[in-house]
């Protein structure tokens, strides 16, 4: 069933391919539908394909096949500024020679609203990205955090029925970088804005978005919101790719009901939850968080599956412990342990009882 039939959505990809000459696809069949005041991230690592479908959806790239609409008008030849969408990107493309209030005008100027609509707008959308008293100051004045909202508010002041944001914190501090996340979060929801997202960074998908699709190759692997993408990714590249993962390898020997019998490399068995990939005889990753897996006195459940491995590496990290041990062909299997009073910490080269329910293992495709 096309994307476009779906109620309610602001944009919608169908069957866009985009190739350039002498290339293969870099981005291959893609049905996307974003839903009207949704924050919609595209997620995934260098060259997956990404950026070239935001800017596809800008009007700067243009489809090699397959159709793109707002609203459900197709924009396949619209020109960008005719599209009604604001951008922002990583380099805030302020103008230096303005002033903060003169760059948030421009947009407005440009459609030749009046001045004193310009002067209410602008005002407005100075509130709502907490700029007030900085309307004289250049972009040089202003730190990397304000010329971002600056560049934000721009984007938003001539009211655009979406937003396209382009790593639009990539060059920023990561304390400086996690703050503005939470804003850019609380400006979407207070206009009701739609927003389309363009992050390889998993962690600020992860805090922003309603609904994230992760790229690979071009193609689109999952499209779901953050805690189902976290707890039931479609396969081992998503488990991988979102948060810290751990896999051990094995082949499935049983199926009963929702459950995979996983014989693993060292010849020992274990259980978990069943996927699409789980036939007996298949080879399997079996996915399992760091964070579910417990230690030693935190081994107080009847039901763990528990194991003894060598410590290879203990890590320091503030508010947890990262434990490293090598479990059957896992030689980087990783243990989170909250940073609690009186934790032990174990060294490298002790050996550990360690464990993890059933239910936290996730056999998926090898």
């Amino acid at each position: 069933m096309s994307t476009l039939s779906k109620a309610g959505t602001a944009v919608a990809f169908d069957n866009v391919c985009k190739a350039y000459q002498g290339t293969t696809e870099v981005v291959s069949n893609l049905n996307l539908a974003v839903g009207t005041g949704e924050f919609f991230t595209m997620l995934g690592p260098s060259g997956s394909g990404k950026t070239t479908s935001l800017m596809m959806l800008a009007g700067f790239e243009t489809p090699t096949k397959g159709d793109i609409r707002l609203d459900g008008k197709s924009v396949a030849h619209v020109p960008p500024h005719e599209r009604d969408i604001g951008m922002v990107f990583q380099n805030y493309a302020l103008f230096p020679h303005m002033s903060v209030s003169e760059n948030l005008a421009f947009p407005l100027t440009v459609r030749k609203l009046d001045r004193s609509t310009v002067r209410a707008r602008v005002a407005d959308i100075m509130k709502v990205v907490h700029l007030e008293g900085l309307e004289d100051r250049r972009p040089s004045q202003l730190s990397g955090g304000q010329q971002q909202r600056v560049a934000l508010a721009r984007s938003l002041v001539f009211h655009p029925k979406i937003v396209l944001m382009d790593e639009p914190l990539g060059a920023l501090d990561k304390q400086l970088r996690e703050t503005l996340q939470l804003e850019i979060k609380r400006i979407a929801r207070t206009t009701g804005i739609t927003v389309v997202y363009v992050t390889h960074d998993q962690s600020e998908a992860l805090t922003v978005s309603d609904t994230i699709a992760v790229f690979n190759k071009g193609r689109v692997e999952q499209v779901a919101s953050p805690t189902e993408l976290y707890e039931w990714p479609a396969n081992s590249f998503v488990a991988s790719f979102i948060g810290d993962n751990n896999s051990l390898m094995g082949t499935v020997t049983a199926i009963e009901a929702d459950w995979a019998t996983v014989q693993l490399a060292d010849g020992s068995h274990i259980k978990a939850q069943k996927s699409k990939f789980s036939k007996v005889g298949s080879k399997t990753r079996v996915s399992i968080r760091p964070e579910r897996v417990r230690l030693g006195a935190f081994l107080n459940d009847n039901s763990l599956l528990v194991r003894k491995a060598p410590v290879l590496e203990s890590r320091f990290m503030g508010d947890v412990i990262h434990t490293r041990v090598r479990l059957a062909d896992n030689e980087d299997f990783l243990i989170k342990t909250h940073n609690t009073p009186g934790l032990q910490r174990p060294g490298p080269g002790q050996e550990v009882e360690l464990g993890w329910l059933p239910a936290d293992g996730l056999s998926l495709d090898a």
